[in-house]
């Protein structure tokens, strides 16, 4: 094994660079000695992955939340580019994961509980295939573009409340921190059209509070928005709210974190392994995806089965 760690130094508040001698130590009793290299900017995990790949390391952990993972999965591939297939750069290489971000929602997937030395424990643990989703969407100057996620992709009010949540305070912790930007970003809201195409079926035409896309069970600080998602089965599990309002948040929202939610009116689900969004009159429609505000409908999501190793 020749372990590689790429570390988000901004991570958990900026905690994650003053206690990183204590989390090299934790990756180094479990996996042995590793080299590692820090992000400066935007984007810049996904090209320390791939230098790290063509190096011949077979396993990058990422240290850090959501978004970090997210860059370090999109190292693992060619760049993504529109109308061309995604490429593994190294097939056989793993992701390993050590969270140190604010809303930890893959580590609920895959069961980690946040505890450095537990985390890094794992990280010697059997790799298993699991699926990977694509989306191809329209950048802020309206270019075509693509890029690679893991967790959840969405279209709706979730992608104010990212919006929100990442130019907040973290003091107050990843569940909280999404729970005041969740109530925030449902004040005036007002539910979106949009056009919909499951596995290339016929266009449906739908108005949607949150449209998930989602290949691990969480998104937004441990809300568990699609109980029956599988990182490992090949399909995307969709949820999707319609007229869900503020004061249903706040009289339900022990629902959005135990999956009850589901069984309420104005939510369906269903899975697809493709999936084509498309915005329903003039005004635009914003995606994100693993918690990162990334560009505009219409947009294709489509799964990769079994595109990527984990070790967990």
């Amino acid at each position: 094994m020749k372990p590689f760690i790429v570390v988000n130094p901004r991570s958990a508040g900026g905690a994650t660079a003053r206690h990183f001698d204590t989390i090299v130590q934790a990756v180094r009793s479990a996996v042995g000695d590793c080299a590692h290299a820090f992000t400066e900017r935007p984007m810049h995990a996904a090209g320390l992955t791939r230098a790290a790949l063509a190096d011949a390391h077979d396993l990058v952990v990422a240290v850090g939340g959501d978004g970090t993972i997210n860059e370090v999965v999109n190292g693992f591939f060619e760049e993504a580019r529109p109308g061309v297939p995604s490429k593994p750069l190294r097939p056989g290489a793993a992701l390993g994961v050590l969270p140190r971000g604010t809303g930890g929602d893959l580590r609920r997937t895959i069961g980690l509980d946040g505890d450095v030395f537990r985390s890094a424990a794992r990280l010697k643990g059997e790799r298993s295939a699991i699926d990977v989703g694509r989306v191809d969407y329209q950048t802020d100057d309206g270019s075509p573009a693509a890029r690679h996620f893991i967790n959840v992709g969405e279209v709706g009010v979730g992608v104010r409340v990212v919006e929100l949540a990442n130019a907040s305070s973290k003091l107050l912790g990843g569940k909280l921190t999404f729970m005041l930007s969740s109530m925030r970003a449902l004040i005036g809201w007002r539910d979106l059209e949009i056009r919909a195409s499951f596995d290339g079926g016929p266009p449906e035409d739908l108005s949607v509070t949150t449209l998930a896309i989602a290949n691990g069970r969480y998104f937004g600080g441990g809300m568990m928005v699609a109980p029956e998602a599988r990182l490992d089965d090949g399909l995307f599990h969709l949820t999707i709210w319609s007229g869900f309002t503020l004061s249903d948040f706040v009289l339900k929202s022990s629902a959005m974190y135990d999956g009850t939610h589901v069984k309420f009116p104005g939510t369906r689900t269903r899975t697809a392994r493709t999936v084509r969004l498309e915005a329903r009159g003039a005004a635009r429609v914003g995606i994100e995806v693993d918690g990162e505000r990334i560009g505009w409908l219409p947009a294709t999501f489509t799964v990769l089965p079994g595109a990527l190793h984990l070790v967990r």
